[in-house]
C-alpha cells in the first residue's frame, strides 16, 4: 500500500464520526450519517445511481438507502478487512459495504 491509503490510526466514535490518520500525514474524518450515505456496497450503489438522470446529476434531494431507519443511525460495530478495508454494522441492520481505504481516501470530507 502506498502512504496515502495506509491508515496509521482509526477511531471509530460510533454515535458521531470515523477519524483516519493516514501515513502520508494527513487526517479524516467522516460523520457517521455521510459514511452510511455513501456505503460502498452493489445494493446500495444501485440505488444511487439510480437516482441519477442520464446527464449524471442528482434527480430528487432525498435518497433512501436500504435499511431499518427507525432511529437515528450510528455504527455498532467494525472490523478490518485484510490490510485494505474497514467493514461496519449500522444500527439499520445493514452491513455489506466493504470501505477500502482507497475509497475512503477518495471520499474524504476535507483533505488536510
Amino acid at each position: 500500500m502506498t502512504p496515502d491509503i495506509t491508515p496509521i490510526r482509526l477511531n471509530l466514535v460510533k454515535d458521531r464520526q470515523l477519524e483516519i490518520d493516514w501515513q502520508d500525514g494527513k487526517r479524516s474524518v467522516y460523520a457517521i450519517a455521510y459514511l452510511r450515505s455513501l456505503c460502498p456496497c452493489a445494493q446500495c450503489k444501485i440505488v444511487r445511481e439510480g437516482d441519477k438522470d442520464t446527464a449524471g446529476k442528482k434527480k430528487s434531494l432525498l435518497t433512501i438507502l436500504p435499511g431499518n431507519y427507525a432511529k437515528p443511525i450510528t455504527a455498532v460495530g467494525a472490523e478490518l478487512v485484510g490490510n485494505y478495508a474497514l467493514r461496519i454494522d449500522w444500527s439499520d441492520d445493514h452491513g455489506s459495504g466493504i470501505y477500502s481505504f482507497q475509497y475512503l481516501r477518495d471520499i474524504a470530507p476535507e483533505k488536510s
